[in-house]
């Protein structure tokens, strides 16, 4: 750490379905070692979650009954979680991201095929939905845009991603409503550019990413290309929602998962679950343009993963796998180089990775 850098302690919550609880980690940047804090109970089949702008709250959906979220204060020098409330969800929710100010919690369900709002009051608890709002086919993820003032979603089952207003906690849709992936790509998760100029789309059933640019005034998309995030060599057939695949059809398919971008806006990382592996993307941060670097080996069915706010380390976990795996990201090639593991618990799918100012 160069003494410019602030000194940060670094905390990683995992959310582990299959236990109902909540694990923390402290990341020993010096150690190169993901070192356990805590584990809490939360609820049964608690994925995904969110944190707060200030960094001082963190969220949990539950997708089991009764379906809710769970809010919990960030202990700004320990990384310890304190329950504070539980608000009411009316689906259950593949994805939770906070608004941009913090005062709201955005919502989507992939088996409801809908969104939702939720107010966040002055204590950081997010209480029932006070919108829930019909959109496309199995919406999988969603955000406002840098400035707060639109909202996108994606509809997996319907290759598009719906496009909102969003203004005093409400959403309408947007004019045109939606944006259009490639037929058959599956849009599940994305993320902004640093410079909020660009959106990048990850396709579940052909672990593509499209890159939209994103015209601030009037929140919508359009389409600028599409990258190849896994290599042909895989031998991967196209996917399709699993629920839909026949009984006894064992065909390996496309599964791909969760994408993040480094805080630079140079590197962007995906996972794929059929294969374990994670790709790796070249950014061209001015043009949006994306080049594939390379795929490796990780975790047993990597649903989530993060990368730590400086840009050094990306933290993976694996549904099937009893462990979390550390990497170091080689700034130079955007590389990464697997340093250590952290035992986790059961069907671990969730990761969010918090730097806190210490005192």
């Amino acid at each position: 750490m160069s003494p410019a850098e602030p000194a940060l302690d670094t905390v990683v919550y995992v959310a582990n379905a299959g236990d109902g609880t909540i694990g923390s980690y402290r990341l020993d940047r010096q150690h190169e070692a993901l070192v356990p804090l805590a584990t809490i109970e939360a609820a049964e089949n608690v994925m995904p979650l969110a944190v707060s702008p200030n960094r001082r709250y963190l969220y949990a959906a539950i997708r089991s009954d009764p379906l809710r979220v769970l809010s919990y204060r960030i202990d700004a020098s320990t990384g310890e979680l304190t329950a504070l409330g539980s608000g009411a969800l009316y689906g259950s929710m593949a994805y939770i991201a906070t608004d941009r100010t913090g005062r709201y919690l955005l919502a989507a369900s992939y088996g409801g095929n809908l969104v939702s709002v939720s107010p966040i009051d002055a204590n950081g608890v997010a209480g029932d939905a006070t919108q829930t709002l019909g959109t496309g086919s199995r919406a999988h993820a969603i955000q406002a845009t840098p400035d707060n003032h639109h909202v996108i979603a994606t509809n997996l089952g319907d290759d598009q991603l719906a496009q909102f207003y969003f203004a005093d906690g409400a959403l309408a849709p947007n004019e045109p409503a939606v944006a259009e992936t490639a037929a058959g790509s599956g849009p599940r998760h994305f993320v902004f550019s640093p410079s909020g100029r660009f959106v990048y789309v990850l396709g579940e059933f052909d672990a593509t990413v499209t890159t939209f640019a994103l015209d601030a005034d009037s929140g919508t998309l359009s389409r600028v290309g599409i990258c190849q995030g896994l290599p042909e060599s895989h031998g991967l057939a196209p996917g399709m929602p699993r629920e839909e695949i026949p009984d006894g059809d064992d065909t390996p398919r496309i599964w791909a998962a969760d994408l993040h971008i480094t805080p630079d806006g140079r590197y962007l990382y995906l996972s794929e679950r059929t294969s374990s592996t994670l790709s790796t993307l070249r950014v061209s941060p001015e043009t949006g343009e994306l080049h594939f670097v390379g795929n490796q080996p990780t975790v047993q069915q990597p649903r989530g993963f993060g990368i730590d706010p400086a840009g050094r380390y990306l933290v993976a976990a694996g549904e099937l796998s009893d462990h979390l795996s550390l990497y170091r990201i080689e700034s130079a090639s955007g590389g990464l180089t697997h340093v250590s593991d952290a035992a986790t618990g059961r069907k671990t799918n969730w990761v969010e990775i918090v730097a806190l100012e210490r005192p």
